[in-house]
């Protein structure tokens, strides 16, 4: 178990002790799910710490509350700077953020209709989500990514995460390091917590919406970056083995950053090493994120 008592946190206008921010265990949100939340990234730099796409990261998070009723009685600008002063509170150099919106109420009961709706901010140190160095070997998991005739996808929402953890878990428990999820279509939709990404004859080639991706802020950055680099990129339905023939296949996400795939099924992905474009895909990411390269400086909140 992490040790984070001696940060502070942002609950409900207030920075506290993490050690005191506390709700019943019988809280709506725990038992059902119920809330919402944010991922963001605060890089160190060599103007100090910046956050990365953080007015991106707000609005998203306000448009899940929008989507599930939440009004979340703070306005987007009091709530960004909420998470700067988190940061700057614990004086972090560099860390993950996790905004959480949930009912804050431990009636036995479905319904949170009219009850009470807490914000929370915690910033805690980081280190890398997938850790191997040489790429991920996937595998692509018999449980289906949820669709939005099911539940909004568009929202970053709690319970929307149990299709991804047992996704996860059986990819571990299969020996594998993550898992690849499917759309109901039999299309290729994304990871458990991340994007993903292939790479054809010299394309960069995403999954749409269509596929109920989660639109994510990093992916948005990927797309961005290739085009600034000089490669077609392309949003489109991909069936699966397409993956296996891809020359690369990568995932992008703000835990993730930009993972290489470099086994799939058993399948080698090209030579079974991380590939040439997703290396000069992610080492502009990192360019951009550690504040390296000015032309980037609107994606970067300084504090």
């Amino acid at each position: 178990m992490a040790d984070y008592n001696n940060l502070k946190v942002w609950l409900d206008g207030e920075i506290i002790e993490y050690k005191d921010a506390k709700v019943p265990i019988l809280t709506h949100s725990l038992q059902y799910g119920s809330g919402i939340f944010e991922g963001i990234r605060a890089y160190d730099t060599g103007n100090g710490p910046a956050i990365f796409r953080l007015d991106d990261h707000v609005n998203r998070f306000f448009r899940s509350a929008k989507i599930y009723y939440m009004n979340l009685k703070f306005s987007s600008e009091e709530f960004k700077n909420a998470i700067i002063s988190v940061v700057k509170t614990n004086d972090l150099k560099s860390c993950y953020i996790r905004p959480f919106a949930f009912y804050n109420d431990d009636s036995i009961g479905l319904s949170p209709f009219n009850k009470k709706i807490s914000v929370f901010i915690a910033a805690v140190p980081f280190k890398e989500y997938l850790t191997e160095i040489n790429g991920v070997r996937c595998k692509i998991s018999s449980w289906k990514r949820i669709s939005s005739n099911i539940l909004p996808v568009k929202a970053k929402a709690s319970g929307n995460y149990l299709n991804s953890i047992i996704a996860h878990l059986e990819a571990r428990y299969s020996g594998y390091d993550e898992a690849i999820m499917l759309a109901e279509n039999a299309n290729i939709a994304e990871g458990p917590g991340e994007n993903i990404f292939i790479v054809k004859d010299g394309k960069v080639i995403s999954p749409g919406t269509s596929s109920d991706i989660l639109e994510g802020i990093t992916r948005d950055t990927v797309l961005k970056i290739s085009k600034d680099l000089g490669y077609e990129v392309v949003e489109r339905d991909m069936h699966k083995e397409e993956l296996y023939i891809s020359d690369e296949v990568f995932f992008s996400g703000t835990a993730a950053e930009i993972t290489p795939i470099v086994e799939i099924d058993g399948i080698k992905i090209g030579d079974g090493k991380p590939g040439k474009i997703t290396l000069s895909i992610k080492e502009r990411y990192m360019e951009i994120v550690h504040g390296k390269i000015k032309a980037y400086y609107n994606w970067l909140t300084f504090i």
